[in-house]
């Protein structure tokens, strides 16, 4: 089973990056950065985690306001760097640890947390700066991660209390991992600042101090405090905090703060922090296959449903690629270059073979076996002329005079296809 080893606190912000990529080791100024993160380097080069968790937020550059959610989990097999607006750092993409996100996805949305999921968004400073300290890249991140991206930028946001319980669920979901890995948690944000408004500047060292205090000895004084008690101490992105009670959340009352630094340069304090457990325990197993059970509660039985395919994490990972192609097809761009040419379409979308088989040979049992959602088939028959009833016969392995004897209204044939249809091809 897989367990946390402990867990790493530290700041995001973009300071950090900066020092590192412009080499600042030497310059009185940006010295103490660098020392801060020492001991961090050196606890995770030898306690060799499996995973990092790393909780962060975005800062509106990959997660806008058209869709924003409260905790976003990052299920991909890979994360690359995002461009803020300069040009992405120069740093390589970071391997996802895809299986126990998807676990922990699940374990946390059967505990009433209700996650939305990402894939193939760029990660920013808020993950990158902290991590470009945290490993050597030899040439690449010696470890993956799980990203949780926690929307803090937009009122209402989740409460310290929330955040605190998403940490207890969160120990929950790792433990019962089947996997015997280890995993570091890593909260990062804060501490306190403000960047907008004539309070732009602000910050608090003596909270600062007690919050790092707190964290550790009292976790549950910190999830009592509203946004606005938090504001007013450490400023109003300083609020952020929050997310270091996702961390400490997932940890034992029982910590042992092993490294601690604070240093103030310029329009945020940063801080690091290493904590671990003395008395770290094997989980139980009874307790962690009751939590399996719970986790799987929802779907059980489902598996007996012949010819049924629920569209899980698992599959949205494996299919992505093929998916987002089909979904490609709304912008009608997309759909007259598929249209004019099948094969160069595929090419630029980087389709696997078998994957560009599937299309090609309309085969549509075939794309849900696969992991193609049936959404995106009605899309691809809209712009094939191709209905939907069409693809119910097929993936029934029917002809459509067969599948509509079983229709109250056999002769109700319908697509999704809009206006912009020029064929309804209903006879093919």
């Amino acid at each position: 089973m897989a367990r946390i080893i402990g867990a790493v606190a530290t700041s995001h912000t973009p300071t950090i990056g900066f020092a590192f990529d412009r080499q600042k080791q030497n310059d009185p100024v940006w010295a103490p950065i660098f020392e801060a993160f020492e001991p961090v380097q050196r606890w995770i080069a030898e306690q060799q985690p499996d995973v990092l968790f790393f909780i962060y937020n975005d800062h509106v550059t990959s997660f806008f306001f058209d869709h924003y959610s409260a905790f976003a989990l990052g299920i991909g097999e890979r994360y690359e760097v995002a461009d803020e607006g300069g040009g992405a750092r120069d740093l390589p993409p970071v391997m996802g640890h895809s299986a126990l996100a998807r676990h922990v996805g699940q374990s946390l949305v059967a505990d009433e947390f209700d996650m939305s999921f990402f894939q193939d968004k760029p990660l920013d400073h808020g993950c990158f700066s902290p991590l470009s300290m945290l490993c050597p890249l030899t040439p690449n991140w010696p470890v993956p991660i799980v990203p949780l991206q926690v929307g803090v930028l937009q009122f209402p946001v989740p409460s310290a209390r929330r955040c605190y319980k998403l940490g207890q669920a969160l120990c929950r979901a790792i433990e019962s991992y089947p996997e015997d890995i280890k995993v570091a948690v890593v909260a990062t944000g804060g501490l306190s600042h403000q960047v907008h408004g004539e309070r732009a500047g602000f910050n608090n060292p003596a909270w600062d101090a007690q919050f790092l205090e707190l964290i550790e000895k009292d976790p549950e004084r910190l999830a009592d405090m509203t946004q606005a008690e938090l504001a007013t101490l450490g400023g109003m992105e300083g609020s952020e905090v929050i997310m270091w009670l996702v961390m400490r959340g997932a940890l034992p009352a029982g910590i042992r703060k092993i490294h601690q630094s604070y240093y103030l340069p310029s329009m945020t304090g940063i801080a690091t922090a290493i904590y671990e457990n003395p008395l770290a325990l094997e989980p139980q197993p009874g307790a962690v296959a009751r939590h399996r059970e719970h986790m799987a509660q929802e779907l059980k039985g489902a598996e007996a449903l012949q010819g049924t395919y629920p569209f899980n994490l698992e599959r949205s990972v494996k299919a992505y690629r093929l998916n987002r192609f089909l979904h490609c097809l709304i912008d009608p761009t997309a759909r007259q270059k598929f249209l004019a040419d099948e094969e160069a379409a595929y090419e630029l979308a980087g389709l696997e073979m078998h994957e560009r088989a599937l299309v090609r040979e309309r085969n549509w049992r075939g794309l849900i076996h696969f992991g193609v959602i049936f959404f995106l088939l009605e899309k691809l028959g809209a712009v094939l002329g191709v209905s939907n009833l069409h693809i119910y016969a097929a993936m029934r392995g029917e002809s459509l005079e067969e599948f509509q004897k079983t229709r109250n209204a056999p002769g109700a044939l319908y697509s999704v296809a809009g206006k912009d249809a020029e064929r309804l091809n209903w006879n093919q």
